[in-house]
This record gives C-alpha cells, structure tokens and sequence, in this order.
C-alpha cells in the first residue's frame, strides 16, 4: 500500500460555490465520458457523479488546478460488535482489526488505479479513504466509480487559538506560589487526590501542536520516559509531513511549534513536583501527536493523529505496526476543522466513531464562536460520539462569553452541545519556550483538558468504568453541578449553554461504586422496591428518568443491563443520559446499595 505523504499544500482561499461555478461543473461532465470507466455515461449519471463531490474539491479543481481531497469508500467497516466486549485491549485489537482488514480487501483496486496514473496519494483505515492529490477530472472519474462514496476536500485551516500571556513564574522566575490551581481546585480534583486517585493506570493522548516534551511539568509523567531513558516509539507521532514553522516536519521526538499543545497536555496531567501544580490527573500519563503547524490543520492530519492513538506505532514507522494495546485511554482535542473553510460535516466522524468504539473517550472542546445559538458548527464537536466541553468563568458557574451553544443544527441533528462544562479563563500551564516557562490562557481549549483528566481520576478510582464510555459519561453528566439556563433552549439539564453542567468530579467519584465492572452480574432478587421509568431524547441523547420507592438505605445501586453503572443518593430519581442515540432498549433495576435486594426490572425502548 502505497502512502504519499509530501502533498503540495493548496493555498487557502474563502469556500465558495457559486451557480456559475456549478454549472460550469455540471457541463464539464459531458466532455468527460471517459470518466465512467464503463463507457455508458448519461447525464442523470453524471449528475449522480456531480453530487458526490464536494463543493470545496469542485472550487480548488477549476481552471486546472490541482488539489488535495479524500476519495471515501462505500464499503465501510462494521465495528458494532465492540460494544460487547469488556476490556479496552479487546475493544480496541477488534476495532484496528476490523477497520484494517476492510481496507485491506476494498483499496486495492483503486490504489492500483492510482498507482498506474502516476498519482500521490496516502491510504487511511480508520475511515477506509485514500487522499489523493490530482485534478478536477481525477476527482471526477474517481466519483463515477462504483466503490467510491464521495469525493470531500482537505482544506488546510488555520485554528484561532488562544494567545497567551506570560505567567507570573515566567522563565526569569520559576518559582510559582505553592497552590494548586484554580481550575482544577474548582472541579474538586485535589478532593480526589487525598482519597488515594489522581489519574495512576490511565494514559492520556494529546492531538495538538506538539508537546514540549521537556517540560519540568510534563517529562516526568510523559509514557516515553522512565526516569533515566527516553523511548519516542508509540509515544508520539508527527502528522505534518511537510513545511513545520518551528518543529520542522516529521519530528522524531515530541516538539510544540506553539504554547498550546505543552499547555493543554499541563492542564490534564501537568505537575514539576513542586510549586506548579497545573493538572487535573498528576498521576496519568501521555502521549502526543502533533495535528497541527502553529495552528494549521488539515482533515488528514487531524484523521492520521486519531489513527495513531487507535494503534500507535514506532517513530518512523507506519500503521501496519500498530499496536491497539498501546492506545491512550482519553484524547484531549482542542482543535476544529471549520465547515466555512471546506471541512465536511462527515468527514471525520467514521475516525471518532471508532474511537469510542475502542474504548478511547475522545474529550473535544465545543469551539470558541461566542454568545450566539446553534454555533457549534465545527467537527468533530458536534458528533454524539464525540465528549463535548464549554467553558466557564473560572470560579464561577457563568458561562465564559467566548463559549460556542447549541443546539447542532449543521447536520441537521438538533442535538444538545456542549455536554459538560469546565473552567476555561485565566488558565495557567506550561509554556513551550523554556523548561519551566509557563502562560495564562483562556478559550474552550483550556477547559476541555479539565475533563480529559476529571475522567482519568473518574477512571483512576472506579476501575469498572474505564473504557465504558457511556457509563463514564453518564457518571460526569449526573454527577455534574446543573446550571439552568433559557437562552438556547429549555432552562433544564442538560442545555445548550452548559451541557449536564459543571463538572464535579469528586460527586462522579463518590457517587460511583468503588467496585463495580462492567460485566453482567448475577440476576437481582426482587425485593420491596418498586421501579418505574420512561425515556425521551436529550438533544438527541437516549435519557431515561428512573423513578422508585421503597429502598431504606441511603444509596442505591443503578443497574443497567445487568451492569452497576452508579451509585446515587436514594432520593428517588435518576437521571441516565446513556450517551447513545437511535434505537435501543435499556433494562433498568434499582438496589439497595451492595446488596442484592432489587426492584423490578422496567425495560425503556427508544426509536431511531
């Protein structure tokens, strides 16, 4: 398999499509009847080709131009049958497995055709594509054939990211007040922490700008290092293959062309040991992959990051040598792919999907658009599978004016967004300039690593949710501090403003069982609690609300299918948003906490 990876960059110019453009298109397909590789082209075919490509391949291919674009499969893998199995290394061995082997068995008759017309391409699996850099009449007789879906646009994008100001310690004065920060104290981590849990056993995955690796605050939890010796292989991976303004392209060990990556990694993991104490999880570990050169993006680098933490593999190596078992636990995904500069809607939502799947809870910042509705436009922050973070006022529970809201009207879904909210202003890290440089810095991009470590400590202390990731979800969403608000909708929890609300992670952790697994447990006896329970759609989100009385204790344990999903006050509600969307069916009991004196079973069906 062929893999190209020195692409040409298109130069970025507004996304436009106007009715000239598209007609001028429409009748160039009839000077293309070699485009359908059997010759029986008509115009309603050549319509049908027309409207699989994307408008944005359509702009940069007029006039002769050349451009990058993905050439989509229509046979995609099946990985639904990972839910079913218990343990990360086995979701995640299934998932490589099946993406790899469906590409396999379906790219081969068009990497050949690609091969023989002397066209660069890279091949993908997580998605079952192939980028391909040619002209408007390759993506036209790519788009007539059969086994190919859509032809979509790899638009290089340039991310607005946070600017950061110099910390108070910065270079010239290392030495920060002995405090934690105030983030991470308002999200009651350092309450975790003293009840033995502060991320141990959990590895975190950066997709940023890099990660300067050094970092007093960073090298001692980074996966590479031991203490004494450093080991970059299936620990990073550097996605920019040509070009890179700071870190040059292809870099062999981990580097940040930017503060934002080393900052965002800090906020999850980060501690020197000392005065700096800046992280959510201090105990977890990381990894990194570099997405982006000083900001810019493109969809195959954002796809060729997330298809490394799905196997990593060996610096310099390729994704035949991926090791599933190696995967990180969490991502931290503070970037966009914005739909006004070409980004597709789906384009990456095949790579997201299967990384849920895996086990792998991708935590993606909802966007940094300001105070409007329905402005969280940019994938992947609008995908249900997708962990979707806004930001406070840190300290505060109001919400940050910068924030994006929902609801989701992009693709259609009217699905709620944000999830979760965390702080998100003022936010100090570690800095790429020195060792023990550090910034202040506010965006969605500062609170989305709030969460990616919360869940760490949440993963850290059950042991039974890692790598369950709607029962992991479900545990922050209900632990959640709920916030109402009317401004984008109904006031309830959850909102478009602030999701389920801000997050409490020592409520997730206590309001959890220290023991469970998610495995099928043995069938409850039915005692003297009586359940009820109905569903409806949370921003397209299957919720159950579970009702009882009856129970003395004074927690319950919450049974799904079988498997203890939570522990909650006995107040006689329940609130489950299950994180899944379209048909299913959920059967619920209701226990005295540690026991097995249980409701009755109520079933909640859900349609598409």
């Amino acid at each position: 398999m062929t893999s190209n990876r020195a692409f040409t960059s298109p130069r970025l110019r507004r996304l436009f499509c106007s009715l000239f453009i598209v007609a001028a298109a429409l009748a160039a397909l009839g000077a293309f009847g070699s485009s359908d590789p059997n010759g029986k082209g008509s115009s309603p075919e050549q319509t049908g080709i027309a409207t699989k490509i994307a408008p944005w391949v359509t702009e940069h291919t007029a006039n002769g131009q050349q451009a990058e674009f993905f050439v989509v499969l229509a046979d995609q893998a099946d990985f639904g049958g990972a839910a079913a199995l218990p343990t990360k290394n086995e979701k995640g061995r299934y998932v490589r497995d099946v993406l790899w082997n469906k590409s396999q068995t379906s790219q081969g008759p068009l990497l050949q055709w690609l091969s023989e017309r002397g066209l660069e391409h890279q091949s993908f699996y997580i998605v079952n594509a192939i980028l391909v850099k040619g002209s408007g009449e390759v993506a036209e007789m790519l788009a007539a054939r059969s086994d190919v879906a859509r032809v979509e646009g790899n638009p290089h994008i340039q991310n607005s990211l946070p600017q950061p100001g110099l910390a108070a310690d910065g270079p010239l004065q290392p030495g920060a007040p002995a405090t934690i920060e105030p983030g991470i104290v308002y999200t009651h981590a350092p309450d975790v922490w003293a009840l033995g849990f502060n991320g141990q056993n959990i590895v975190v995955g950066s997709a940023d700008t890099g990660v300067r690796w050094t970092h007093n605050a960073l090298k001692p939890h980074y996966r590479g290092w031991n203490g004494v010796n450093v080991d970059h292989n299936y620990n990073w991976h550097d996605s920019v293959h040509s070009g890179g303004i700071v870190c040059g392209p292809d870099s062999p060990q981990p580097c940040d062309d930017d503060n934002h990556g080393s900052a965002t990694t800090g906020i999850a993991i980060g501690d020197d040991g000392g005065a700096n104490q800046i992280g959510m999880a201090p105990g977890a570990k990381w990894i990194a992959c570099r997405n982006m050169d000083k900001g810019a993006g493109t969809p195959a680098r954002y796809i060729e990051c997330m298809e490394f933490f799905l196997a990593p593999y060996p610096v310099g190596g390729n994704p035949s040598q991926g090791d599933p078992t190696k995967a990180p636990d969490i991502t931290i995904n503070s970037w966009a792919c914005p739909t006004p500069e070409g980004c597709s809607v789906n384009t990456l939502q095949g790579a997201v999907e299967a990384q849920a799947a895996a086990g792998i809870m991708m935590v993606v910042a909802a966007g940094n658009s300001g105070s409007s509705c329905a402005n969280v436009t940019d994938p992947p922050s609008f995908y249900a599978a997708s962990y979707t973070v806004g930001a406070l006022n840190t300290g505060t529970d109001s919400v940050a004016f910068f924030s994006s809201r929902g609801p989701v009207t992009v693709d259609g879904s009217g699905r709620m967004k944000p999830d979760i909210a965390a702080p998100g202003t003022n936010t100090r890290s570690a800095s790429n300039s020195s060792d023990n440089a550090y910034t202040i810095a506010s965006g969605t991009s500062m609170a989305t690593p709030h969460i990616a470590g919360a869940m760490a400590l949440l993963w850290s202390a059950i042991p039974g949710f890692q790598n369950q990731i709607d029962p992991s979800r479900a545990a922050l969403n209900n632990a959640a501090v709920h916030i109402a608000s009317t401004q984008c909708g109904s006031a309830g929890s959850p909102n478009n403003i602030f999701g389920w609300g801000r997050v409490d992670i020592l409520a997730a952790v206590t309001g959890g069982t220290p023991t469970p697994t998610p495995t099928a447990t043995p069938t409850p006896t039915p005692g003297p609690i009586t359940l009820s329970a109905s569903g409806k759609k949370v921003g397209g989100i299957n919720t159950s609300r579970l009702t009882w009385s009856g129970a003395i204790s004074n927690n319950v344990d919450v049974n799904r299918n079988g498997v203890v999903i939570a522990t909650a006050p006995n107040t006689g509600t329940y609130i489950d948003s299950t994180g899944t969307t379209g048909q299913a069916s959920f059967a619920y009991k209701v226990c005295e906490a540690g026991t097995q004196t249980c409701s009755n079973q109520v079933t909640v069906r859900f349609r598409p």
